[in-house]
């Protein structure tokens, strides 16, 4: 438990031994000479990325009957991301479910399963642009994290496969069930699980999910590729969709918060493949972490307080 508790100081660690190995002053110089066009080009996709963002989750809530309108499930979208901000593998994402409860009778078990099905598309389609970039940079990355994404996704298809079926889910949890979990909450647990499955998605949904999916990766690339433009990284967007798939995994790692320091370690490492300077490097991702994060967060903060304000009064 100490040793979990402790597990995110890594990656902040990693992050300031950065800043002063890089120097903190070069950092700086490069973030204030950075040409605000195409920060106002990166800024554009931040917004359009919100808007991709929800969407992967909204056409799955449709499909699941969960009659939530779209500006609601954007606002819910943008108080969940600050909770998945300031956590380790945007883990209080979670929280989502928990708002998602107002537009299906109270119950958790569609907002629950909205939560997995997203994380599942997205986990799925990550490890497979994972994938494909490891193999083409086989050659020149000095970890292969193309066994690690095949690896994960297994274990994906594997997760999959055993929890599609209801029947065969209740099955293998019975135990889990019935040796577990506390009687005063049992009920509550059996309607979460049947409320689970309700309304599950068609099959035949699964590969608009996984369109969106993508188009929104490719929407969140396009910021980095922008800002890696105002600080003079000029090399084509390709290696943005080849490279930043595999950052993006790096940065699930639960050692950080939301992905500080092990995602500009591997930037350098591979961006550096091409001879880009880890100085400008760094500071494109600290700029999209100001742009891309913190002042999303900074939003989703403020829809917190006036939304905790109003069910106050």
């Amino acid at each position: 438990m100490k040793l979990k508790k402790y597990l995110p100081v890594i990656g902040i660690g990693i992050f300031v031994y950065l800043i002063f190995k890089l120097d903190i002053f070069n950092i700086i110089g490069e973030i204030l000479n950075a040409k605000a066009i195409f920060l106002v080009l990166a800024f554009s996709c931040v917004v359009l990325s919100f808007f991709t963002s929800t969407a992967k989750w909204f056409v799955i809530a449709r499909t699941q009957k969960i009659r939530i309108p779209f500006m609601e499930a954007l606002k819910i979208n943008f108080m969940s991301g600050f909770y998945g901000f300031v956590t380790p593998s945007r883990i209080g994402s979670i929280i989502r479910v928990e708002y998602l409860k107002k537009f299906n009778e109270g119950r958790l078990g569609k907002g629950i399963s909205n939560y997995v099905l997203e994380k599942i598309i997205d986990l799925g389609s990550l490890l497979l642009l994972v994938i494909i970039s490891s193999m083409i940079f086989k050659n020149a990355l000095s970890i292969s994290y193309m066994y690690y994404a095949i690896i994960g996704f297994a274990a994906f298809t594997f997760f999959i496969i055993v929890f599609s079926d209801e029947k065969r889910s209740k099955a293998l949890l019975r135990i889990f069930y019935v040796r577990f979990i506390p009687k005063r909450i049992k009920d509550k647990m059996k309607d979460g699980f049947y409320s689970f499955y309700e309304d599950m998605p068609e099959k035949k949904y699964f590969p608009l999910f996984l369109v969106v999916d993508i188009f929104n990766w490719i929407v969140l690339y396009s910021t980095f590729y922008f800002i890696g433009i105002s600080v003079g990284i000029n090399i084509s967007f390709f290696y943005f969709l080849l490279f930043l798939p595999i950052v993006t995994f790096v940065g699930q790692i639960p050692i950080t918060i939301n992905g500080l320091g092990t995602r500009e370690a591997a930037m350098i490492s591979l961006f550096g493949l091409l001879g880009i300077s880890a100085t400008k490097i760094f500071s494109m991702s600290i700029i999209n972490l100001i742009i891309n994060g913190i002042l999303p967060a900074i939003i989703g903060l403020i829809l917190i307080i006036i939304l905790k304000e109003n069910n106050q009064s």
